[in-house]
């Protein structure tokens, strides 16, 4: 791997987070698929000081078991990264099984399970029961940082249930940024065909109904502001086409919240940004964009979107489209219409 692939230095000696008693900082992306948060997660990955890991919450199963690619071109167990990283967590812990600890997080952080998740957070109980896998993510999180030297992850997993399971592991000190992205924008992005690129083939990532896509949208963001939004100075709600109006100062917003010097961000304009590969373990296929992007407005779902499937997520999205800011009937131009795609030539 030649320097450019590798923008994290994996110092031999632990840094940030050797200490058990230093808070392990995460900044956790909440909300639902196809928000935009990839590129969010990539530009806050050139900061000095941040690992931008992807979506965390799949290094179980996509990278150790599946060994998919890692956000630097190269196979999970291939990264000098992530091996070193891996190595530094679970050494001296035989029989670790990846595959089944995967298993059990779907298990345990289900849609169905979430009433309960509520009523264990309102006697003063961790609201994803405790098991002994939690030891295992911990230790991850915490020899991600030491291995690394960084002082902040970046967790793009967006689930709010796995928040909740970061937000009760010892030491560990959550932010959380909320991205919203209009319920028929992201519905519109689910139908499209799409590249997965994390086995280096054709094969497309998954695709979602608008039904399904339209309540799984509701659900996670309805969740995701009722858990955090008077969380203070930890919690950010971001909609994503603000984002892409104006990315410069949406970013520094951000950077503020988890004590970043916006002066670090990677911009070469106001609206765009110039990006070194990043060692996201998962998420969307951009996380393996490099070079010069730029940041436009993509308004596409207006006008390509059926008429019916339009209808049908706005009907089932309605209440929080309109308590997020969104307009029930937008027309195809003005600024509150416009909707963000990141765009760019690879370096």
């Amino acid at each position: 791997m030649t320097e450019d692939h590798a923008p994290h230095p994996v110092p031999a000696s632990p840094l940030a987070g050797s200490d058990p008693g230093e808070p392990l900082r995460v900044l956790f992306f909440a909300g639902s698929g196809r928000s935009g948060t990839t590129v969010i997660n990539n530009i806050l990955g050139q900061m000095e000081g941040v690992f931008a890991a992807g979506e965390l919450r799949y290094i179980w199963q996509r990278g150790m078991v599946e060994d998919r690619l890692c956000g630097c071109g190269v196979p999970f167990a291939s990264c000098p990264v992530w091996s070193a990283v891996v190595a530094r967590a679970f050494t001296g812990r035989p029989g670790i099984n990846p595959g089944k600890i995967g298993q059990r997080l779907l298990s345990r952080l289900r849609m169905a399970r979430v009433p309960l998740m509520l009523g264990r957070r309102m006697l003063g109980r961790p609201a994803v029961a405790w098991h002994h896998d939690d030891v295992l993510i911990g230790e991850l999180y915490r020899a991600l940082l030491v291995q690394t030297g960084q002082r902040l992850i970046v967790d793009s997993s967006k689930l709010p249930p796995y928040g909740l399971l970061l937000s009760a592991l010892p030491g560990v000190e959550l932010y959380v940024l909320h991205v919203v992205r209009d319920a028929r924008a992201t519905a519109f992005s689910w139908r499209r065909p799409k590249r997965q690129l994390d086995f280096g083939d054709d094969q497309l990532m998954p695709q979602q109904q608008p039904w399904k896509s339209s309540l799984l949208w509701l659900f996670w963001n309805a969740l995701t502001s009722m858990l955090w939004r008077h969380a203070g100075g930890q919690y950010l709600r971001v909609r994503y086409e603000d984002f892409v109006r104006d990315p410069k100062a949406t970013m520094t917003q951000v950077a503020a919240m988890v004590g970043l010097d916006p002066a670090l961000l990677p911009f070469e304009t106001t609206t765009s940004v110039r990006l070194q590969p990043t060692h996201s373990v998962a998420g969307n296929p951009d996380r393996h964009r490099s070079g010069s992007v730029e940041l436009l407005p993509d308004a596409e779902w207006l006008t390509a979107m059926p008429a019916g499937q339009r209808a049908l997520v706005t009907a089932l999205t309605a209440p929080a489209l309109v308590g997020f800011g969104y307009p029930l009937l937008p027309k195809a131009s003005g600024s509150n219409n416009l909707h963000g795609r990141a765009n760019g030539k690879t370096a």
